[in-house]
C-alpha cells in the first residue's frame, strides 16, 4: 500500500536470471513484496524512471526509492532486512571477499557465453559458446568444491549469497531449452 513503511516492489521479467536472484533473496529473507512483470519490448514509465541509466530489470523499489543492479539489490536486501532472516553474505571478511569473487566470476565468465548461446546464429556458434559455458562451469564447480568444505550449500550450512546467484540461473536453464522463448530474453 502506498505510504506504508517498508513497501517493497520488484520490477522484473520472468526469465531473467538476475530478477530470479532478487526474488530468491526476498523469499529467503521472508520479505513481502509486490511483483510487477515488465514487457522489455515496451518498458513501463515506472521502469524507465526507476532505472534511467540502464532501463533494465530487476529494480527493487523500497519505500519509493529504487535500487538497481542485481548484486547491489541482493546486498541491499541482506542488510535492509537483516532481522527478517539469516544473512546471505558471510560475516567473516575473508569469506565475504571469496563469495564476491565467485559472484563476479559467475557474472563475468559464466553468464556472458551462456547468453551468447541464445544469440548464436548457427549450430557451430552455439556449440562454441556452449563449450565456453561448460568450461567456465567446470572451473566454478572446482572452486566451489574447495570453498564449501563439504557443507550442503556454497554459503556453508545454509543457503547464502552464491546459492542465490546460481539459483537465479534456473529460468535460463528452462529458456535455453526453449528456442521459442529466446526473443523474449534478448
Amino acid at each position: 500500500m502506498a505510504g506504508e513503511i517498508n513497501e517493497v516492489k520488484l520490477l522484473g521479467m520472468w526469465a531473467s536470471p538476475y530478477m530470479a536472484r532478487v526474488k530468491l533473496a526476498l523469499h529467503i529473507k521472508d520479505v513481502s513484496y509486490e511483483y510487477v512483470e515488465e514487457d522489455l519490448t515496451n518498458k513501463s514509465e515506472l521502469l524507465l524512471r526507476s532505472n534511467p541509466v540502464r532501463n533494465m530489470v530487476p529494480v527493487l523499489i523500497h519505500d519509493g526509492k529504487p535500487i538497481c543492479e542485481p548484486q547491489v539489490i541482493i546486498q541491499y536486501i541482506d542488510e535492509a532486512f537483516a532481522p527478517a532472516g539469516k544473512a546471505l553474505l558471510p560475516a567473516d571478511l575473508y569469506e565475504r571477499a571469496v563469495a564476491r569473487f565467485w559472484a563476479a566470476y559467475i557474472d563475468d565468465k559464466v553468464l556472458p557465453p551462456w547468453e551468447m548461446i541464445l544469440k548464436a546464429k548457427t549450430d557451430e556458434e552455439r556449440a562454441e559458446w556452449a563449450k565456453q559455458t561448460f568450461g567456465a562451469m567446470d572451473a566454478l564447480e572446482d572452486g566451489f568444491r574447495k570453498c564449501s568444505m563439504g557443507k550442503g550449500f556454497f554459503g556453508g550450512d545454509d543457503v547464502g549469497y552464491l546459492d542465490v546467484l546460481l539459483g537465479g540461473m534456473v529460468p535460463w536453464l528452462y529458456a535455453t531449452d526453449r528456442e521459442d522463448l529466446w526473443p523474449q530474453l534478448l
